[in-house]
């Protein structure tokens, strides 16, 4: 027998727990036991002001940040639309159904004020690292480094080339805060110091961004993200974010071994990197802290200016 149609009519009361609609074998579930946020709020505390309205809870910021990356959402509008809809996502974020979701604008807000001054992701990150060693995940002997382009929101209509780019006329004070940054980090050894060579064109509203090719294609602005991996389980020791130009991106790689000796004690016995890295400077300062490198050598033997090349010499045993 056929059942009655199905109408949707609003009842006055209602009995629902989100704890019984999330599946037991669930992501975010199997995530939710390892995510630690306790000390948070302690963190952040003195970056919040003692008066005024109360503030949107910073764990709620970070747990929806979370879903994001391991959903691949990337959109922070989108982010929040689908935490709204979704009922894991709000069970994993700690909202009941009337519980209101934060604008987007507030991550952006967050993220360039109070999370960047307190250096708060990298508390987390570095928390988490240290969770991975303590569970025993992290040998620290075999390390592998390498680096990922992150296209930057820049486009080359709003650009201006080398020979027209002075960075001395531009005022600090009347710049928005990318070029502020710029300006800040012209003597940085991962940004403005990593060459003297001048990019082909400098973006004018995000100009530490590099000008690449490195894709063998078209030509963008980017940044490149540095990565330091156990190879044992694939465990990020630490990360570090340079212009997207070879000698920054070799030259993070020694800041990344000083910061986890630092903060973790970890002497590696080898690294493992492709030949970007295997410049005579970079492999002698491995050999120096006995850390065996497995890096095929940059080999620029071949010249293509018209002067000589090793190959235009031959070894005269006789007279040498």
């Amino acid at each position: 027998m056929m059942g009655p149609k199905q109408e949707a009519q609003a009842a006055l009361f209602y009995e629902f727990s989100l704890e019984g609609h999330v599946p037991q074998d669930h992501l975010l579930r199997s995530i939710d036991r390892f995510v630690d946020l306790d000390d948070v709020r302690q963190y952040l505390a003195e970056f919040y002001s003692h008066t005024g309205r109360p503030s949107i809870d910073p764990e709620l910021l970070i747990r929806m940040l979370l879903v994001g990356y391991c959903f691949g959402i990337r959109s922070e509008r989108r982010l929040c639309e689908e935490v709204h809809v979704n009922l894991a996502y709000r069970w994993f974020c700690r909202l009941d159904l009337s519980d209101p979701i934060p604008n987007h604008s507030t991550f952006s807000k967050n993220r360039h004020g109070r999370f960047r001054e307190s250096a708060l992701l990298r508390h987390l990150f570095e928390k988490t690292v240290a969770r991975c060693i303590a569970d025993g995940l992290v040998s620290g002997q075999r390390l592998a480094a390498d680096a990922s382009l992150i296209e930057a929101d820049a486009n080359k209509q709003n650009s201006t080339p080398k020979e027209d780019w002075d960075h001395s006329a531009i005022d600090p004070n009347d710049a928005p805060r990318a070029v502020k940054e710029y300006l800040d980090v012209l003597d940085d050894a991962a940004f403005g110091a990593a060459s003297e060579v001048e990019p082909k064109f400098t973006s004018h509203s995000d100009p530490s961004s590099q000008w690449t090719a490195a894709r063998k294609g078209p030509a963008f602005f980017a940044y490149s993200t540095n990565y330091l991996i156990d190879t044992d389980h694939s465990v990020i020791l630490d990360v570090e974010g340079t212009r997207s130009i070879r000698q920054a991106e070799v030259g993070s790689v020694c800041t990344m071994l000083d910061r986890i000796k630092d903060l973790h004690d970890i002497d590696p016995e080898r690294l493992i990197a492709d030949a970007a890295y295997g410049s005579g400077p970079m492999l002698g300062w491995l050999v120096d802290r006995d850390i065996k490198p497995h890096i095929p050598v940059l080999d620029q033997a071949g010249r293509t200016d018209g002067t000589w090349s090793r190959t235009d010499f031959e070894w005269d045993p006789e007279n040498n």
